[in-house]
């Protein structure tokens, strides 16, 4: 890379570190644990000779979508990679479609993030045109300030084929429980508002059929690793009161305390079920630190 483009690419990191509200000292971060999982990512493309799907999940609060955004910088311009994110977020079911659920089965689908208010085939389509070197691929998009799906001419078009895709989400790479786990309540809002376990059983089922082509789809997995549930838990609360710093309206801590319990559940399956089975484990601290990488060499199961 010439000196010209060095300085075109630290100047572009700076604006994203900006952009995201980070410290500078996140360059370091960048420098010392994104731009070697970039070179990882590059070579495991190298080998596949044609389209890579990369899972990244972790935890609300964890950093995906940063670390997403550095990665495609970074795959572009230090390795000639056409890189795209897609969200799990962004397969949301429409409200419409997630009230429905809602009334046939039980309340609590209307909230959305669990398997089953997903377009599961939605994000299959996209899987299959980037698998098949398509270009001029639009990007779903879910517009949660309105609690509903985005429209499809606002949805972002890619140009170029994508080389690799980033597929980020809280539970990518998850599995079912099994039925012993579902009996006991795992939280309050399990106790008090899935007394009969129908919701969480709704899910499981969700993720232990129509869910498993998605989550498994990818090539390989990177899990970002919070330590426990509680870090989880204050880092969505953190990033809700920047929220209302910035914009004035927000959730507040007690309402975000309920809304991760929505999560809480497959969050914890997935602390203790996913690194064994991920390619690239990286162990956060609660402070959002990023410890070193854990790379496995056998190949995923």
């Amino acid at each position: 890379m010439s000196k010209p483009e060095q300085a075109g690419l630290s100047e572009t990191l700076d604006a994203l570190v900006a952009a995201d509200g980070l410290p500078a000292s996140y360059r370091e971060t960048i420098d010392q644990h994104w731009r070697p999982l970039a070179v990882y990512i590059a070579a495991r493309a190298a080998v596949a000779g044609g389209p890579l799907i990369v899972g990244v999940s972790g935890s609300q609060g964890s950093g995906k979508s940063t670390l997403c955004r550095v990665l495609e910088v970074l795959l572009q311009q230090e390795h000639g990679l056409h890189a795209a994110t897609l969200s799990l977020d962004d397969l949301y079911l429409t409200r419409r479609e997630r009230m429905d659920l809602a009334r046939e089965v039980h309340p609590l689908l209307a909230t959305r993030g669990v398997p089953g208010t997903h377009d599961v085939a939605l994000g299959l389509a996209l899987f299959d045109r980037v698998r098949a070197g398509q270009a001029g691929l639009k990007l779903p998009r879910f517009d949660k300030a309105i609690d509903d799906r985005a429209p499809v001419h606002e949805w972002p078009t890619l140009t170029a084929p994508v080389d690799v895709l980033l597929f980020e989400g809280w539970c990518v790479a998850a599995r079912p429980q099994s039925e012993d786990k579902l009996g006991p309540p795992i939280n309050w809002l399990e106790a008090e508002e899935d007394a009969a376990g129908i919701w969480r059983r709704h899910v499981n089922t969700a993720l232990a059929g129509p869910y498993r082509p998605l989550l498994d789809g990818t090539d390989l997995v990177i899990m970002l690793q919070a330590p426990d549930f509680g870090a989880v838990l204050g880092w969505r609360q953190m990033q809700e009161a920047k929220l209302r710093a910035r914009i004035g309206s927000g959730m507040s801590d007690a309402e975000v305390a309920r809304f991760v319990r929505h999560y809480e559940r497959l969050t914890r399956h997935l602390l203790v079920d996913l690194p064994d089975r991920a390619d690239v484990v990286i162990p956060l601290g609660a402070d959002h630190g990023v410890g070193a990488a854990h790379y496995r060499t056998a190949v995923r199961d």
